[in-house]
């Protein structure tokens, strides 16, 4: 659903799963939590191009040590080499056809994440897996569950906040009409979403500051002077610490202070913007397609300046991502009341074959759902 006037949660279409196209943080998400290839910088330990056998082997030896000599040392080993193991198998989750089952996956891989943190607290591949994967998990299983409760299309029992036997408890009168109880879901959901986005966001500005001492404190200051420090090797946690922070700040309507913080969130896409626009094939412009419709103060219409993120992103993924369809049927079709260039945008973003790029399959999957629903509404949207 369409969120005007600030950043939009749909604007997550163009998150990818970690790994996609060598991403170094989501899925994205983006919508597994493993690293991505360009996080093996900031792993301390080399990869090797060792069969995963022998990846598998070097990572329980280390373990092992770990737990007979209790030494910090080999403790942190064993955390390196587990970080190259993530950045190994992240195929694993991007290729997947099962959204639900990396649903029932990632929580654990995001907690395995915030484990070996403990460890490592200023590992930045670490960080920024954490950043991104939070991010995609909260728009993929809990920001859009809301958007499709709150319209009717995803009944208020199919939805899984309060699992384990912990009843939902909804602030709803026993006489309101029956749509109160959807509200009242999704705004529930929103709020786990925000925490949710916020969680990922404090792990990217960590890993800035790990690079960056003091950067925090001087995005605070003065954005965009804070984000000057940054290099090419930090495009992956700004492209994802604006993900999360715009994401957060979409689903956060009534807390101003938050709603205050788009300039840092503007500072930090425009400088990965500057530093590495083809980053993970068109990402950056898929999100600014929906940006630039909150962007304040900018020249010329929002049209004008999304087209020419949106024919990049298409040129960069090479058709073959279903995700700068979507969202520029939601960021520009549908804000300019125009049914038919908006059914074509969807209609093209499901014609992608899933399977064109096995390692895009589930990001395709995920941005087809949104799709479809989409299209399942168009008679109430227009």
């Amino acid at each position: 659903m369409c969120r005007t006037g600030q950043v939009t949660a749909d604007s997550v279409s163009h998150l990818r799963f970690p790994s996609r196209a060598g991403r170094v943080a989501p899925a994205s998400g983006g919508c597994a939590t493993p690293l991505h290839r360009d996080r093996r910088d900031a792993c301390r330990t080399q990869r090797h191009p060792a069969s995963r056998g022998r990846t598998m082997t070097l990572l329980a030896g280390a373990l092992a040590c770990s737990v007979v000599m209790g030494g910090c040392n080999l403790r942190r080993l064993a955390v390196e080499n587990l970080a190259v193991v993530f950045n190994e198998s992240s195929a694993v989750f991007t290729s997947d056809a099962d959204p639900e089952l990396i649903r029932e996956a990632m929580p654990l891989s995001l907690k395995l994440i915030e484990g070996l943190l403990l460890e490592a607290p200023d590992n930045r591949g670490l960080l920024l897996a954490a950043c991104s994967g939070f991010t995609q998990y909260a728009y993929v299983f809990v920001d859009q569950e809301a958007d499709e409760v709150e319209s009717g299309t995803l009944p208020v029992t199919a939805v899984s906040l309060g699992r384990f036997g912990r009843p939902i408890r909804l602030d709803v009168p026993a006489d309101a009409p029956p749509r109160s109880e959807k509200l009242a879901l999704a705004s529930a959901l929103r709020v786990r979403a925000r925490g949710l986005y916020l969680r990922g966001r404090d792990y990217g500005l960590r890993g800035l500051e790990v690079a960056h001492p003091g950067f925090r404190e001087a995005l605070a200051r003065d954005p965009r002077q804070a984000v000057r420090a940054a290099d090419k090797a930090d495009v992956g946690l700004l492209y994802w610490t604006a993900a999360s922070w715009g994401l957060g700040i979409a689903v956060s309507k009534d807390i101003p202070d938050l709603i205050a913080d788009q300039p840092k969130v503007e500072a930090l896409i425009d400088r990965a913007l500057e530093l590495n626009e083809s980053y993970e094939n068109g990402a950056i412009h898929s999100f600014l397609i929906t940006y630039e419709q909150a962007r304040k103060g900018a020249s010329g219409t929002p049209e004008s300046r999304i087209r020419p993120h949106f024919e990049r992103a298409v040129q960069l993924s090479e058709g073959k991502l279903a995700a700068p369809m979507v969202s520029y049927a939601e960021s520009v079709s549908l804000m300019e009341l125009n049914r038919e260039e908006f059914e074509t945008m969807l209609r093209r973003a499901l014609a992608v074959s899933p399977d064109a790029r096995p390692e895009w399959r589930l990001t395709n999957l995920v941005s087809q759902r949104r799709a479809r629903w989409l299209l399942s509404r168009v008679n109430d949207l227009f």
